[in-house]
């Protein structure tokens, strides 16, 4: 008997040690597999399965320990959570990248007041992510938030936050940025702009930069403030690359019934302070060039060359293009659109208007040989008056000169009879100076002995040769007599050898 209950109890320590050491170890294997460990670059998501009550009607989250999903998140670590009451997901961190911002829509909160679309934006984003601070003490809405996620890695309760990524609000070089707002103040506006901050188109443009807005609360449209050139034409010009937009060419019809293309070049700008109205009347810059520009020239250029006949389109081109000019500068004008320039390039072609331009040319050609001819006719005219004119000249030149010569042969005249009285005078005063100072001379010295002098003067000078043909006998009046003869005879020869020179 005694061993029979010594073996029964032997049974039963037997027993109680089984159960304990399966007590033990179903512990230890619950503890094993309660264990969660958290590596730093994840976030535990941890749901609750007993023992926590329900959740209010409409709550995604449990704040208070309520069964499901809860608002506290597991941070990097390693966490005691029972297998059979809780479940542990673990995550990735949320990484918004360089380039974009994160939009954040909650799943659960307060419901956001009528017609409100977002939750105002939170001066702290950091308290904002805390789940349970946002549905508790934060007073958080669900639905979209204002706020945005900036690039880097953040540690978020997925289950109430999902983060989209979007692209920044990037303003390059060469535009600015219109932005429509969905929140804000709402007010009534004539131009359909608003204050910055209002709900509706702001006034004011971002300029160049990057700014990280919520892309769906705040819708962005770019406006080119380069200069656009838009070519209505076929044919390229050399050096149109940036800004060039081609088109078709305009075709019109003239007032006398012709149709016929037009090539038109025109460069307009949209100023950074008229963005703003561009794209509250008009929209984007496609639909600028598409719904405005484009019909605005059409309409213009159509209009102008149904008051005029082709052939005066053809001739008054700068006229056409002054007049389009000041008419497309003031329409555009109205929509913020600056216009630049207008320039009108060929008008028709050979289809079009060739048969006119031929007629058009025939007749300037008749036009112009008429014009040659008549101008020859002038020009003969002016020849032959220019050739009587130089024959009136010769003729008053010959005339001069033989009314010069007359003047210079009078003048001869006169000049050589004042030179013959001059020396008939001169001979005459020295012939009675001559005469007085041989008078003196004769008598003094006597006649003979004066004229022997006389004679020696010539002697002297050579005009009296005297040869050995004179004989001197003596002195006195045969000597005199003697040299007398010689003179004589000495002038005698010389009218003899003077008659013979003739």
């Amino acid at each position: 008997m005694d061993d029979t209950w010594e073996r029964i109890s032997i049974s039963k320590a037997k027993a109680t040690l089984i159960l304990v050491a399966v007590v033990l170890i179903t512990f230890i294997v619950l503890v094993a597999t309660s264990i969660v460990k958290i590596d730093g670059d994840e976030v535990g998501i941890v749901e609750k399965k007993l023992f926590g009550g329900s959740l209010p009607e409409g709550k995604v989250l449990a704040v208070n320990g309520e069964n499901g999903v809860q608002a506290q998140i597991l941070a990097p670590g390693w966490h005691v959570k029972w297998k059979w009451q809780y479940d542990v997901t673990r995550i990735k961190m949320t990484e918004i990248k360089t380039g974009s911002v994160g939009l954040i829509q909650a799943a659960d909160g307060q419901s956001l007041p009528a017609g409100v679309i977002y939750a105002p934006e939170w001066k702290e984003p950091e308290k904002m992510l805390n789940a349970e601070y946002f549905l508790g003490q934060g007073k958080g809405y669900k639905g979209p938030q204002l706020s945005v996620l900036s690039p880097g890695r953040y540690r978020i309760n997925t289950k109430l936050f999902t983060i989209t990524a979007a692209p920044v609000t990037n303003v390059t070089v060469g535009t600015v940025m219109v932005i429509k707002s969905n929140v804000g103040e709402a007010v009534d506006s004539e131009d359909r702009l608003v204050e910055v901050g209002q709900k509706g188109v702001w006034n004011k443009p971002l300029t160049e930069g990057k700014y990280r807005l919520h892309t769906e609360a705040y819708e962005s449209t770019p406006i080119s403030i380069r200069q656009v050139k838009v070519s209505y034409t076929t044919e390229k010009e050399q050096g149109e690359g940036r800004g060039y937009q081609p088109m078709k060419p305009i075709t019109v019809r003239s007032k006398d019934g012709f149709t016929f293309p037009v090539d038109v070049r025109m460069t307009y700008k949209i100023n950074s302070e008229n963005a703003p109205q561009v794209v509250a009347t008009v929209g984007d810059d496609a639909l600028v060039l598409a719904k405005l520009v484009t019909p605005a020239v059409r309409a213009i250029f159509r209009n102008n060359a149904e008051k005029v006949k082709a052939l005066e389109y053809v001739q008054n081109r700068s006229k056409q293009e002054s007049q389009s000019t000041s008419m497309l500068k003031e329409e555009l004008a109205k929509y913020g659109v600056n216009v630049l320039a207008v320039r009108i390039g060929d008008i028709g072609d050979e289809k079009s208007l060739g048969l006119l331009l031929k007629t058009q040319t025939d007749r300037e050609i008749a036009l112009q040989e008429q014009a040659t001819f008549e101008e020859q006719q002038r020009a003969a005219e002016k020849q032959k008056e220019l050739t009587k004119t130089k024959q009136e000249a010769e003729e008053e030149k010959r005339l001069a000169t033989a009314q010069y010569s007359v003047q210079v042969a009078e003048q001869d005249k006169q000049k050589r009879i004042i030179d013959a009285q001059a020396n008939a005078e001169q001979i005459r005063v020295t012939a009675e100076a001559k005469a007085l100072a041989y008078k003196k001379i004769s008598e003094v010295i006597g006649p003979d002995n004066a004229a022997l002098i006389e004679i020696m003067k010539l002697v002297e000078t050579g005009r009296i040769r005297i040869t050995p043909e004179v004989m001197v006998g003596g002195a006195g009046a045969g000597m005199t007599d003697a040299l007398m003869g010689t003179v004589l005879r000495g002038m005698l020869d010389k009218e003899a050898a003077s008659g013979k020179n003739k």
